[in-house]
């Protein structure tokens, strides 16, 4: 079966069994929008619960919060959310900085430049990239001196990349990074219909009369939030000094974040709608290597964890010029998904970049006071960000397995079967009478009820034929079933069947609450 033909199949089992539908399909879909079924939410949930579970409530140094998706905009003007919302962007092709270019320094074209970078490494890579850029025959001779690059020369463009000042800069493009919408009683589009008829706009074309309009715009604007990250920066006094927290210690968030994103692709791999599990670990400057490397190595053992082929996740080290330019370092956590190797968490070292900034546009003090050394300082940020909905597509290509099996008669057929973790299953037991008569039905319904008592996803299914049954809960995932038949009726025991051995024995029908909890802790 080729990596396509998978995937395919594996969309198809979404929508067939309620894991994941096309959001507004009767209309013909909303391109990168999905809404997750009654198997899908309890999929997705369980994973969350897992993650909240291990990262907060196991944990004495990591509190949660909720924070609103709305906040103030001066929130994403401090964090450079902002900055390229409806503004013309430019990736530097060296450093990869993405900057404004209406913000970047005028240079005339022909000036010497001479191009700084954070250390003599980053300067080395640098110089690699800009000699693919002039390629082999160019006749420019570039030199590196220590963290500095020598011999570029200023194109016609008009302006060199801010960071690092590159001259090798991408096209110019209006990117809107952010979902904005609007708060309060003012209306944009009266304010530009008055705009209009009043004259204000005429003679106006081009960049000139976006900045006029987004400018109306901006007085009543509100965006929806890209990452659960900045609540958490913004919050980090509150709740420091609300919960007596001591350095180091975490603040962690799980919630729907929003992108609008150029590209969407592979299924539910990048959306512009989707739910993260964040985390923020504050940390005394000095120590942040030692907790970059606790968190890489924590995190991507627990991915491994929950997995059939844990080979098929690793830990890949950004390039420094892959990094951010807030970052000191990061790693992914990738998971090999059918397309290839891709992202699935990332854990940066911020240092202390966003409490810096949120300090300089709020004017309020984000810093802590070490009652020990009696000193204040600003921590640096340890920052472990998963995304849940690619979690979910990850444990549900982990899961997809299809046998062949031959029966009695020599007939052979493909078994298809999730075997999910009994902890993300969507349903944890079925209970099937063997038939729908001679009080079978009664007795499944008061096992059920058993295990909703406890808290155990349970579900009662009489229909069709028994091989269907256990191959409609095979391909569900569910870990056991439990079967009703006529010797129930006479010494009350059941038959448990295991989903991944399709292996059943019988046991007490009294004691099936007990076995399964035993089965799914173990």
């Amino acid at each position: 079966m080729s990596q396509d033909d998978r995937m395919q199949k594996i969309v198809s089992l979404c929508k067939r069994r309620g894991f994941v539908f096309q959001s507004s399909e009767i209309y013909g879909g909303l391109k990168s929008a999905y809404d997750y079924g009654p198997l899908g939410v309890e999929l997705k949930r369980n994973l969350m619960n897992a993650w909240w579970r291990d990262m907060v409530a196991s944990r004495e140094d990591v509190v949660g919060l909720d924070a609103s998706i709305i906040m103030h905009p001066k929130v994403w003007q401090a964090s450079g959310h902002l900055a390229g919302f409806s503004d013309p962007l430019v990736d530097c092709q060296v450093c990869k900085e993405r900057f404004r270019a209406d913000h970047a320094p005028l240079v005339e074209e022909g000036t010497a430049l001479t191009m700084e970078f954070a250390d003599k490494g980053r300067a080395k890579t640098a110089l690699g990239v800009a000699l693919q850029l002039l390629g082999e025959d160019s006749d420019v001779t570039l030199e590196r001196r220590g963290k500095e690059l020598i011999g570029a020369t200023a194109g016609d463009r008009g302006y060199v990349c801010p960071n690092c000042q590159s001259p090798w800069l991408s096209e110019e493009r209006q990117f809107n990074l952010m979902f904005r919408s609007s708060i309060g009683p003012i209306d944009s589009l009266s304010a530009v219909a008055s705009a209009i008829e009043s004259g204000a706009f005429d003679g106006l074309s081009g960049r000139d009369l976006r900045t006029k309009l987004d400018g109306l715009a901006k007085e009543s604007a509100v965006y929806l939030r890209p990452e659960t990250a900045q609540a958490m920066f913004v919050q980090f006094v509150n709740v420091q000094q609300s919960m007596s927290m001591k350095v180091p210690f975490g603040i962690a968030q799980m919630g729907k974040s929003f992108r609008n994103e150029i590209t969407t692709e592979h299924f539910i791999f990048r959306s512009c709608e989707f739910e993260q599990m964040e985390m923020e670990f504050f940390c005394e400057p000095g120590t942040d290597d030692e907790w970059m490397d606790y968190w890489s190595n924590a995190r991507i053992e627990w991915w491994r964890k929950f997995a059939n082929n844990p080979e098929k996740f690793r830990l890949r080290a950004h390039e420094p010029e892959e990094l951010a330019h807030y970052a000191k370092g990061c790693f992914d956590i990738e998971y090999d998904y059918a397309w290839g190797w891709g992202e699935l968490e990332g854990i940066a070292n911020r240092t202390d970049y966003d409490l810096q900034k949120h300090t300089q546009h709020s004017g309020q003090k984000l810093q802590y006071f070490d009652p020990h050394t009696q000193k204040k300082y600003v921590p640096f940020v340890i920052e472990p960000a998963a995304g849940a909905t690619r979690g979910v597509l990850v444990y549900l290509d982990d899961a997809y397995t299809e046998e062949e099996l031959t029966d009695a008669q020599g007939r052979t057929s493909t078994r298809v079967v999730l075997k999910l973790h009994p902890q993300l299953a969507p349903v944890k037991v079925a209970v099937l009478p063997l038939v729908k008569k001679n009080g079978m039905p009664e007795k499944g319904r008061e096992i059920v009820q058993g295990f909703l008592a406890k808290g155990i996803a349970a579900s009662y299914d009489e229909q069709h034929a028994i091989g269907k049954r256990y191959r409609r809960h095979d391909e569900i995932g569910t870990p056991f079933c439990l079967t009703v038949d006529g010797q129930t009726l006479e010494d009350d025991t059941i038959t448990i069947r295991d989903r991944d051995t399709m292996e059943q024995r019988r046991i007490p029908m009294a004691e099936a609450i007990a076995e399964v909890e035993a089965l799914l802790k173990g």
